[in-house]
C-alpha cells in the first residue's frame, strides 16, 4: 500500500491546489458564451443535422427518378443545406471544446498567477537564528497526514484501536509506525524529531525483533583492523558511542599484527536451556533426576529433542535439586543460530514424552535460571553457555614498546594487581578483565546480536605472562559463555548483516553448519584480546586520562559547546 505524504505549505503562502481551486470558480468556459447550456445546444444542433440530412436525400431521390437537375434547388432546400452545413460545422467543432478550454484555461492560470505574483510584495527573508555547532542538524519538515491516517490518529489516542494492531489492521509497516509515532506525540505532548522515521525497512522486523516501532537509533559504526586471527585478515565492526574505544582496540590490532598474529580455539560449542517442574515429594524429583542423568536413557531423550529441529543435537543433561523442585539444565548444539528458540523447542518436546512416565510432574517454567540467560552466574563461568574460546598471542618486547608505548614487566605486574586480585577484592564473578564487556558489546550491536547476552558473554578471564626469557609478553583471554549466531534475530536486518558480511560470516554455513557462528566467536574473542592488550598498556603507562581527553572529551567541542 503507498503512502502518499502531503508537506506543509511554507508560512505565510496558500497551497497551490488551493489557489487553484479558488481561481476555478471564477473562470470564464468556452460554453459561456452560448445562449443555452451546451447539454441543450448539442441537442438542437444534432436534431437539425439529422433533419436537414433526411430532407435533401429525399428529395435528390425524387429528382433522380423524374431526371429533374440536382443545381435546381427551391428555397426550402436553400434552408435545408444552410441548416445541414452548420450543424456539421457545430458538431465538428464540438469535439474541440475540451482542447480549446485547456488552452484557455491554461494562459489564464500563467496571466493570473503572474499579476498575484507581481502585485504582492516579497517579504524580506527572516535571518537565520544562530545556532550552536553541536545542535546544527535540523529535523524533516513536519508532515501533514491525509485525513484517513488523521482518524486513525485520533482513534488510537482514543484508546478505541490499540496501537500494537495498527500493522496488521493498515498492512503496511512504515504507515503504522508513522501512525503510532503521531499518536505518542499527541498523548505525551513531546517532540521527538531527533528519532528517524523514514529510512528503515519496517516489514523486515516484523514479528521478529521489535514491536510498536515508532522510529530507530542512529548509532555510528567504527571498524577496527586488520585483526590477524589464525591467519584471516579481519576488520571487526563495532557500534559504540564511547570515544577511544575504537580507536584503543585498533591500538591493540596493531600490536598483535606487528607480532604475527593471534590464536584461537573454541573448545566447547552448546546453548542450555534448564526448565523447572516440581513434584509433590523431593524423592519424586529424585527419580527424575536419576532418570535423565542415566547414560542408557541418552540416546531416546536425544531423538526425542530432534524431533524439533534440523540443526539441534542433545549433548547432554544436568540436573540440580532444590527440595521438591527439579532444575534440569539441557545443552545441545544450535547450527549458525544462536538457538534460544531452538532449544526451547525440543526441550518441549522432551518435556511433554517425560510426563507420559511422571504424570506428577508441574512444569512451573521452560526457564528456572539455572540456564543461565542474561545473568550472571557461575555455572556460565564454570560449564559455559553457548561458544567457550580462547583467544592468545605472543607480543614481541619491541613491538611493547615502540606500539603499546610500555614494558612487559609492567603489564604482567599491572594485570596481577587489577585484572585477578582486584576483581578477587570485589567479589567478580567472570570479572576477571579490563573491560571486555565494552567490546563485547559494540560487536554484538553492529552484527545483530542480542545486546543482553553481553552479561554472560562478556565473562572472560585475562592472563598475562612474560615469556622467551621474559622478554616478550604472553596475553590470553579465556571466555566460556559468548553466545552469538550468524542467522535468526537481528543479523537479517541490513546494516547488521552488512556487518557481518564484513567479517565473512554472513547467513548459516551450508557445507560445515554452525563454522560461521564459531568465527564469530572466535572473532570477538580476538577484538577482546586487543582491547584488553590496549587498555591495560595505557594504564601501566598512564596514558588512559591522556587519551580519553583527546578522543572522547574534545577540547574542540567543549569550547563550541561552552559559545552555544
Amino acid at each position: 500500500m503507498a503512502v502518499e505524504v502531503r508537506r506543509r505549505a511554507p508560512h505565510g503562502g496558500a497551497r497551490p491546489a488551493e489557489g487553484r481551486g479558488e481561481r476555478a470558480g471564477a473562470r470564464v468556459q468556452a460554453g459561456d458564451a452560448l445562449p443555452l447550456p451546451i447539454r441543450h445546444t448539442n441537442l438542437i444542433f444534432s436534431a437539425l443535422f439529422a433533419a436537414s440530412l433526411a430532407y435533401l436525400m429525399r428529395r435528390w431521390r425524387e429528382k433522380i427518378r423524374s431526371s429533374t437537375p440536382l443545381h435546381v434547388v427551391g428555397l426550402t432546400e436553400i434552408f435545408a443545406i444552410c441548416g445541414l452545413v452548420a450543424s456539421l460545422i457545430y458538431l465538428l467543432s464540438f469535439f474541440g471544446i475540451a482542447f480549446v478550454q485547456s488552452v484557455v484555461s491554461n494562459s489564464d492560470d500563467e496571466d493570473e498567477d503572474f499579476l498575484i505574483a507581481s502585485a504582492q510584495p516579497k517579504p524580506a527573508p527572516a535571518p537565520a537564528p544562530a545556532q550552536c555547532a553541536l545542535l546544527q542538524s535540523a529535523g524533516p519538515a513536519p508532515e501533514v497526514m491525509p485525513e484517513e491516517d488523521e482518524e486513525i490518529v485520533s482513534q488510537v489516542v482514543a484508546g478505541k484501536i490499540p496501537s500494537y494492531v495498527l500493522e496488521t489492521k493498515l498492512g503496511d509497516c512504515r504507515r503504522a509506525a508513522g501512525i503510532r509515532r503521531e499518536s505518542l506525540r499527541r498523548i505525551t505532548g513531546r517532540e521527538i524529531n531527533g528519532l528517524p522515521l523514514d529510512g528503515f525497512d519496517y516489514a523486515s522486523i516484523l514479528g521478529q525483533c521489535c514491536e510498536m516501532p515508532v522510529g530507530y537509533v542512529q548509532l555510528p559504526v567504527g571498524v577496527v583492523g586488520p585483526l590477524l586471527l589464525d591467519g584471516r585478515r579481519l576488520y571487526v565492526p563495532m557500534a559504540t558511542t564511547e570515544g577511544c574505544l575504537v580507536a584503543s582496540t585498533n591500538r591493540g590490532c596493531k600490536a598483535i599484527a606487528e607480532s604475527g598474529g593471534a590464536s584461537s580455539v573454541v573448545f566447547r560449542d552448546g546453548m542450555s536451556r534448564a526448565p523447572v517442574a516440581r513434584f509433590p515429594t523431593a524423592r519424586r524429583a529424585a527419580e527424575l533426576m536419576r532418570f535423565l542423568e542415566n547414560p542408557d536413557n541418552f540416546d531416546t531423550l536425544s531423538v526425542v529433542f530432534s524431533r524439533s529441529t534440523r540443526f539441534g543435537r542433545l549433548q547432554g543433561v544436568k540436573c540440580a535439586l532444590a527440595g521438591r523442585n527439579l532444575y534440569m539444565r539441557f545443552t545441545c548444539s544450535t547450527g549458525d543460530a544462536m538457538g534460544m528458540n531452538m532449544i526451547s523447542k525440543g526441550v518441549q518436546h522432551v518435556l511433554d514424552y517425560l510426563e507420559e512416565d511422571f504424570p506428577d510432574m508441574d512444569v512451573v517454567s521452560i526457564s528456572g535460571n539455572f540456564c543461565s540467560d542474561k545473568k550472571s552466574a557461575a555455572v556460565n563461568w564454570i560449564e559455559g553457555r553457548g561458544k567457550s574460546v580462547v583467544c592468545e598471542a605472543i607480543i614481541r618486547e619491541e613491538v611493547v614498546q615502540k606500539v603499546l608505548k610500555t614494558n612487559v614487566q609492567s603489564l604482567v605486574e599491572l594485570n596481577v594487581i587489577k585484572n585477578l586480585a582486584g576483581s578477587a577484592v570485589a567479589g567478580a564473578l567472570g570479572g576477571f578483565n579490563a573491560h571486555a564487556s565494552n567490546i563485547v558489546s559494540a560487536i554484538f550491536i553492529a552484527t545483530g546480536q542480542d545486546p543482553a547476552q553481553n552479561v554472560e558473554s562478556s565473562q572472560c578471564i585475562t592472563m598475562l605472562e612474560a615469556v622467551n626469557g621474559g622478554r616478550d609478553l604472553h596475553i590470553s583471554v579465556t571466555m566460556p559463555s559468548i553466545e552469538v549466531g550468524t542467522v535468526g534475530g537481528g543479523t537479517q536486518l541490513a546494516s547488521q548483516s552488512a556487518c557481518l558480511d564484513l567479517l565473512g560470516v554472513k547467513g548459516a554455513n551450508r557445507e560445515s553448519p554452525g563454522s560461521n557462528a564459531r568465527l564469530l566467536a572466535t572473532v570477538v574473542a580476538g577484538a577482546v584480546l586487543a582491547g584488553e592488550l590496549s587498555l591495560i598498556s595505557a594504564q601501566a603507562a598512564g596514558h588512559l586520562v591522556q587519551s580519553h581527553m583527546k578522543y572522547n572529551r574534545s577540547r574542540k567541542d567543549m569550547s563550541n559547546a561552552a559559545a552555544c
